[in-house]
């Protein structure tokens, strides 16, 4: 399903089944986002360890993370499978794994708000040819009600408790890999898939509903900044500035400004795919980045998103910039000496005009034109065809 904050997904293969889950997944969230940033700021504000603390204000904090945003989210979810009807049965059924489970319920509202959605649909479908004429709001608002109790108990017995059991044994692998110092690690995982466009969903439908539970138990998480930290692409974009094919270099500068100031992280996905190799950079960058973050101790309170240097900040502890900003930063320089290393320093493409190369220039939307099949650089490699930008969370 392409929404306004997806791309429209093609195709029947792996990557295609893949994207479009993520699709869903970030269906689910982006729409609430404003809700999430409400939350983050609230919490660097007031908390006790806030930069205004405030006792009264900080209640706020839990209902917020605790009910409000999973039922948001399970309310997206049903809205997205059956409209209205589903939306609404959503919000019920979340609330029963927000009852039946002691951590924040993401993960749990993301799979009860579709599915309640989804049998109700079924439901509708089933009844509508058998119901008289006169009877279809009666029959309508108790298949809705039927349905969503249904699920609210299913969500506090059996889905709740399930989805809680599967993020402790999650955190307990998160855990392990902190402890052994192996975190930067995922940046193996997390930067590659991040460049099929599959940011938003490894985001907020893995690391976020973790970096939340940290961050309810230590006040900040370094979950929250192992997919969205900008300082791998920014690195790449110099590179490429600097070192890359004469055609693309005009193209740059306004794609880090997108990108590290607004925080669209799919500006610079493009300038990998039209050479794989650098995918090499971003990893170096990423898993550099979180190895500085382990080292200083960093964390967020929040979701960065969109993962700008704003969003950043604005959900830094007290006390944290140093950590923060230097990951960013040491990302930012591995991820660029790499890239420029795989550039040839501008020897083999760069320092000589490629008319035959289209740039790839970012439009007034956002969206980014790219080189087609039929225009190579200097180097023989293809270059990747037109892909959609979309928001990074």
């Amino acid at each position: 399903m392409a929404t306004p904050y997806t791309p429209t997904v093609t195709g029947t293969g792996v990557r295609a089944t893949i994207q479009r889950f993520g699709g869903h997944l970030a269906g689910m969230i982006m729409p609430n986002i404003g809700a999430f940033i409400a939350w983050g700021l609230i919490t660097a504000l007031f908390i006790p360890t806030g930069w205004l603390p405030n006792k009264t204000l900080a209640e706020l904090v839990g209902p917020i993370i605790s009910t409000l945003l999973p039922v948001l989210i399970g309310y997206t979810g049903g809205r997205m499978v059956h409209a209205q009807r589903g939306a609404v049965v959503g919000a019920v059924a979340t609330m029963g794994v927000v009852v039946g489970a002691d951590v924040p319920m993401f993960l749990g509202a993301m799979i009860v708000g579709p599915l309640a959605a989804l049998i109700l649909k079924y439901v509708d479908r089933f009844t509508a040819e058998r119901t008289r004429a006169g009877f279809e709001m009666l029959v309508d608002n108790f298949t809705a009600g039927i349905v969503g109790a249904v699920m609210a108990i299913a969500g506090v017995l059996a889905i709740g408790p399930i989805v809680e059991k599967v993020t402790e044994v999650a955190g307990g692998g998160v855990e392990w890999l902190i402890t052994h110092s192996l975190l930067p690690i995922a940046s193996v995982i997390i930067e590659p898939a991040k460049v099929l466009f599959l940011n938003n969903a490894i985001n907020h439908g893995v690391l976020g509903p973790l970096g939340v539970a940290e961050s309810v138990k230590h006040g900040k998480s370094i979950l929250f900044m192992l997919e969205s930290n900008p300082g791998p692409g920014l690195g790449l974009l110099i590179a490429y500035l600097l070192f890359g094919p004469r055609s693309l270099r005009p193209s740059t500068p306004a794609a880090m400004i997108i990108h590290f100031f607004g925080g669209i992280h799919e500006i610079y996905f493009p300038y990998v795919l039209m050479k794989p190799r650098l995918i090499l950079a971003v990893i170096a960058g990423g898993a550099s980045g979180v190895l500085t973050f382990l080292v200083t101790g960093a964390g967020l309170v929040a979701t960065p998103s969109p993962g700008s240097i704003f969003a950043y900040m604005a959900v830094t502890p007290k006390g944290g910039w140093f950590g923060v900003i230097a990951g960013i930063v040491i990302a930012t320089a591995v991820s660029f000496a790499v890239a420029a290393a795989l550039l040839g320093f501008g020897r083999a493409n760069g320092d000589r005009a490629d008319d035959a190369a289209q740039a790839a220039t970012p439009n007034n939307t956002g969206d980014t034109a790219i080189m087609s099949d039929e225009n190579r650089d200097t180097t023989g490699e293809t270059a990747a065809e037109n892909v959609p930008a979309t928001k990074e969370a």
